[in-house]
């Protein structure tokens, strides 16, 4: 075998400085060897003539201290005073000397591995936020959610990626604190703006969940750039009593400790429980201390509800008869499976018939509209069985009555049903109300005269059976008088509460209650009208968006017709009652910690903030998994934290 050109050179004779001419890389070799005999032989002397506190001193200046800004750079610090720079793949530490070609490099390694966890974070918080709006539990995820994206991305992609998404955190601890994390960006997202707003209404209700733990929840109505925007504020359980005094101590505990002050409150709506509306201890009292100008709306749906109630005693009867034929059928299983055959026997459009329940409004109007519908085959069923209530239904008196009923309940369900819904606001309400006051009206004349044309059930009923209307005429002219006088006590002024909100339902007409506005705002309110650009966006936007138009323009006017649009009803404060009920079930019975974050988290209203979902990735608290990507070791990172490092990261 020939030798090689340098091996010949030095068997020749030859000098390094030789080689080095004839090959740069050995002159590149022979200038690194005598460096590094320089630094032996200057090491070798610095050792023999200093002590060994300056050897110690000399030792630790040859390592670079560790920064922060490292990080993005693939080292860690060293638990050394002071630390060190270590890098996160060798474990070798930073010479203070060495270049930053070294530290761009772990960036590069970094950079693809960083990246991918970042996605791995927003997949996680996407996934939490899915799983906290539906109200599903915390470990649906890992037991349910990461399995099923696995398999599916297994067969329909392939096993690489279905291994990527299994670095996806999606652990029952991973996912309660990533919705605690969004509910208070959601919270204080809430807060900031109600500070900004400068005003805003209450919306307070009190209920008992499935634990029997007492729950306060506090919805908030407040000015925004575009709109008034709705959401949820709190939920708090009381430790002890649910008085007004005790109402009031937890909102003012909460205002205290996120600055807000209650100048700031300009209405509130809440039932008419004593513990609300108490002259001396009630909570509306307790806040009129703190703020006087506050006013207090009672709930409107809770009103309708209250003058639905009024009936005479003779329909009390009849719909306390209609409940029994119900629970003789439902109250046995054999029964209800029974009568089941039998109206699938007779072609019925409907096998089952209806409890009643007090706590639901809607209940009661639906439950003799199913009862009437079935009339024939309860008559049947009751027969069958020797049951003495099988006579009702031969009455046709009793079946006209209860035919009468189903009417007037469908109607007032119509109207339950019309007052409820997000992003209503008063004057809406107040029109429904008032229009329906004049409906009973008209019932009430129309079938003084004997026409009954206006409740289609008991018309066709006293048709088809040659009934005799004057039998159940005082029956139903009595109870729509009852109604009448019920919705007047309830809803006192309420028309003339409605008029004077006209110059807002519609600036561009002319009333005469804007006359009672201060003489500046009437100057206002003339531009506003002879204004074609925004008469162009009173047609294409409603009320509220409108007025948060106006507002920019002229924010006196604009301010003031949405401080007169408060809360009308509890409706916001039902519905989460409703979505507790779901989270807190008989299997979460024990949730008390999570519940308001929840809530929160639910977006139970359209217009909510929405949580920032980058929140972690970058700025802010940092997680469990950007701790493993910001260069703490393996083993620090997977016992630390539990969680299994993704494929693509793994040592």
């Amino acid at each position: 075998m020939g030798l090689s050109l340098c091996e010949s050179i030095l068997r020749e004779g030859g000098s390094w400085d030789d080689l080095g001419q004839c090959c740069p890389n050995w002159a590149i070799m022979d200038r690194w060897l005598k460096r590094d005999s320089c630094c032996s032989r200057s090491g070798d002397a610095d050792e023999g003539n200093q002590t060994g506190a300056k050897k110690k001193k000399t030792d630790l200046s040859k390592k670079r201290q560790f920064k922060e800004d490292y990080v993005l750079l693939g080292f860690t610090a060293t638990n050394s005073d002071p630390p060190e720079a270590l890098c996160f793949f060798c474990g070798e530490r930073l010479a203070r000397k060495q270049n930053t070609s070294v530290m761009l490099g772990s960036q590069k390694v970094l950079q693809k591995p960083t990246t991918t966890l970042e996605k791995a974070l927003k997949a996680s918080l996407a996934v939490s936020l899915l799983i906290a709006k539906a109200k599903k539990p915390f470990n649906i995820a890992e037991e349910l959610i990461w399995p099923a994206a696995g398999m599916m991305a297994e067969i329909m992609l392939d096993k690489k990626t279905a291994d990527q998404l299994k670095g996806v955190p999606l652990s029952h601890q991973t996912v309660s604190r990533r919705v605690s994390e969004m509910s208070a960006d959601i919270q204080d997202q809430v807060v900031n703006k109600l500070k900004a707003s400068q005003s805003f209404s209450l919306q307070v209700d009190e209920s008992t969940d499935i634990s029997g733990q007492a729950q306060l929840v506090s919805f908030v109505r407040y000015i925004d750039e575009d709109d008034i925007k709705e959401h949820i504020l709190f939920c708090k359980k009381f430790e002890e009593h649910t008085t007004g005094e005790a109402i009031f101590n937890v909102i003012n505990q909460f205002f205290t400790e996120q600055g807000l002050s209650w100048k700031s409150c300009m209405s509130m709506c809440t039932d008419a429980a004593a513990s609300m509306t108490g002259k001396v201890k009630g909570l509306v009292a307790r806040i009129k201390k703190e703020n006087p100008d506050v006013e207090w709306t009672h709930c409107i749906i809770h009103r309708e509800s209250l003058a639905s109630n009024k009936m005479s005693s003779q329909l009390h009867e009849i719909l306390n008869d209609a409940v029994k034929v119900i629970n003789i059928i439902k109250s046995r299983p054999l029964d209800t499976r029974l009568f089941h055959r039998l109206c699938e026997s007779m072609g019925s459009e409907h096998t089952e018939l209806l409890l009643h329940e007090d706590v639901r409004w809607l209940s009661r109007g639906r439950i003799p509209a199913r009862l009437f519908e079935l009339r024939d085959e309860v008559a049947s069923f009751l027969s069958e069985h020797g049951s003495p209530f099988a006579t009702f239904f031969e009455n046709t008196t009793w079946v006209a009555q209860l035919a009468y009923l189903t009417d007037i309940f469908s109607k007032l369900n119509e109207l339950n049903m019309s007052l409820q819904g997000k992003d209503t606001n008063i004057l809406n309400l107040y029109d429904k109300v008032a229009g329906f006051q004049k409906k009973l009206g008209l019932w009430k004349e129309t079938c003084s005269g004997g026409y009954f044309t206006c409740f289609p059930l008991s018309d066709a009923y006293f048709s088809d059976n040659n009934y005799e209307k004057d039998t159940v005429k005082p029956v139903i002219v009595e109870h729509l008088t009852n109604l009448i006088s019920a919705f007047k006590s309830y809803f006192p002024g309420i028309h003339e509460q409605s008029v004077q909100l006209d110059w807002i339902r519609n600036p561009f007409l002319l009333s005469e209650q804007e006359k009672t506005l201060p003489i500046c705002l009437q100057e206002t309110l003339i531009e506003v009208r002879v204004d074609c650009g925004l008469k162009l966006l009173f047609e294409r936007s409603n009320v509220t968006r409108f007025w948060s138009s106006v507002k920019k323009e002229h924010p006196d006017l604009g301010k003031m017709a949405l401080e007169k649009l408060p809360f009308g009803s509890t409706y916001l404060s039902e519905v989460s009652f409703s979505a507790m009920s779901v989270i807190k079930s008989k299997q979460r019975n024990k949730l008390n910690v999570n519940l308001e974050q929840s809530l929160i988290t639910a977006e139970i209203v359209a217009s909510a903030p929405r949580p920032d979902l980058s929140r972690g990735v970058g700025d802010g608290p940092k997680t469990c998994l950007e701790t493993c990507t910001e260069g703490a070791s393996w083993l620090e990172a997977k016992g630390g934290c539990g969680h299994a490092l993704p494929s693509v990261l793994a040592p």
